[in-house]
């Protein structure tokens, strides 16, 4: 299963996150202008997505990759405060790529991932893991958002 984890990260983040950026900046004749800026949100961005591909192969039991989900709703660390962290972790990177090399192509091209983002979590995801996982999905997605995390804790009506 650890291979199958490693070719899932080549096959999808590695492709969206790595290798398509590189090509369109390199296409685009763009200068690297490493900054602070950048250089944290690439650095937070790979980060997250590192610790997601660990999380969904020792908590859920399998890859990143559709053909091998987690068998188990993983809903700890990072899942705690977002349900798509590994999703936030790459438009994260995407961004750091549009400000490392200061591309509007590049940030174009973060927009339309994020918006592929979305549409796949809403269409597909949310509704197969529904499926698979019933109540426990049905209690997670109350509890926690799609994509940022609250700034503040909800409060219940129920103690009044």
């Amino acid at each position: 299963m650890l291979l199958r984890a490693v070719l899932a990260f080549m096959a999808l983040p590695g492709v969206v996150a790595f290798a398509v950026p590189a090509i369109i900046a390199s296409a685009s004749a763009a200068r690297l202008r490493p900054g602070p800026k950048g250089v944290i949100l690439f650095a937070g961005g790979l980060l997250m997505l590192v610790w997601c591909v660990v999380a969904f192969y020792r908590q859920g039991q399998g890859t990143l990759a559709p053909w091998s989900p987690p068998r188990v709703l993983v809903t700890e660390g990072i899942y705690a405060l977002t349900r798509n962290p590994m999703y936030v972790a790459v438009v994260t990177m995407l961004i750091a790529w549009a400000v490392l090399f200061r591309s509007p192509v590049l940030a174009l091209y973060a927009a339309m991932i994020a918006i592929v983002f979305h549409l796949r979590v809403v269409l597909g995801e949310e509704p197969w893991l529904a499926k698979t996982h019933g109540a426990h999905w049905q209690q997670y997605k109350a509890r926690v958002p799609r994509w940022l995390p609250r700034l503040f804790r909800q409060e219940s009506n129920d103690a009044a």
